[in-house]
């Protein structure tokens, strides 16, 4: 059955529908599960934040990898943030901490929009003409490709009144429609947001931020524990054709396709959530070594037996014969062979 919601048509079909029975029975258990696993929570939250960081400026051309963010993070000094993808890294950071700390007081609106974005364009030098303001220049969506290549996917709004006006329209409508799911209005004025891509830079990462704030407004406060930025970079190829796909057909689009695929990322991350809190719990019978090699591959993936070596202050070749029964106990997987071989968590 399709519907008219907002100014798109959807399809209130049964995987639809299904997607949000199963996400909000997901929903339903949380508190109970973020009672019993509050000092597990800690330590995935730490982890989701890298990995969100992480993904969300790779997926707009970042070359840094989740161990180098890591490293990063661990060590600001905005006085040496000389380079695009530090201070891209370091703005994401700030907007993700502040949205994750005070979210409850933060508003949907144009002030508070444009504020997240001035946070997150903080560091970059080259953004500071237009950081915090709506674009004055026409922009397109563009995918880049690690061989370096670029596609226009979208025109998207004209500058000046028109993007005040798609924005002002957007964000009453949110504020006035009660009666769609709120999961269908989240994937919604995220869809919108990237159409209209209302500023200059920074778009992509701000959707981003928005989906996180939009989920946490509207209780679903699961999302900070594992990374919906991770997915998608995982599946950037599917993500920019279904946004292509539905915005190709402007106005007046059909977005079940988007909507679908932003459920479908959303009941993914749950299950990987629940996978890692089950790891944890067997975990516990693991030795203190082995655990400690486990919980630094996991805040550190697709390290080397040296970083592992150095970052613990364990000897090689201890640590060599520990990934060997780690492997056999089939908690991490080994990827490449010899000087290339890195480890991931199962």
């Amino acid at each position: 059955m399709e519907s008219l919601v907002y100014l798109f048509t959807v399809n209130l079909d049964w995987q639809l529908i299904g997607l949000i029975s199963e996400i909000d029975r997901f929903d339903a258990s949380w508190t109970s599960i973020e009672r019993v696993e509050q000092q597990n929570l800690k330590q995935l939250k730490s982890i989701a934040t890298v990995r969100s960081v992480g993904a969300s400026t790779r997926i707009e051309g970042s070359k840094l990898s989740d161990e180098e963010v890591d490293v990063l993070l661990k060590n600001i000094d905005i006085t040496k943030l000389e380079d695009r993808d530090s201070q891209e890294v370091v703005g994401y950071f700030e907007a993700l901490d502040i949205i994750s700390e005070t979210y409850q007081d933060i508003r949907i609106s144009v002030g508070d929009i444009k504020n997240l974005h001035n946070i997150l364009m903080k560091y970059s030098t080259k953004d500071e003409w237009h950081k915090g303001d709506y674009k004055q220049h026409s922009n397109a969506v563009e995918a880049r490709y690690p061989n370096g290549k670029s596609e226009i996917i979208f025109q998207t709004t004209e500058p000046g009144f028109a993007t005040e006006d798609a924005m002002n329209k957007l964000i009453e409508w949110y504020h006035q429609e009660n009666a769609i799911h709120p999961l269908v209005k989240c994937a919604l004025f995220t869809y919108e947001f990237l159409s209209i891509h209302p500023f200059q830079d920074g778009n992509g990462r701000l959707s981003r931020l928005l989906s996180a704030l939009l989920l946490l407004k509207n209780k679903y406060q699961w999302i900070q524990y594992v990374s919906f930025e991770h997915e998608i970079e995982n599946r950037k190829n599917e993500y920019y054709r279904v946004l292509r796909s539905c915005q190709a057909q402007r106005p007046d689009e059909n977005i079940s396709d988007w909507i679908n695929f932003f459920f479908d990322a959303l009941k993914n991350i749950q299950v990987q959530l629940m996978q890692k809190l089950h790891r944890h719990h067997t975990d516990e019978q693991l030795l203190p070594r082995e655990k400690m090699i486990i919980s630094f591959i996991e805040n550190h993936p697709g390290c080397k037996s040296g970083a592992i070596a150095k970052g613990l202050n364990i000897s090689r070749p201890i640590v060599i014969r520990e990934l060997l029964v780690l492997i056999e106990k089939n908690k991490i997987e080994k990827l490449g062979t010899g000087s290339a071989t890195q480890y991931l968590i199962r």
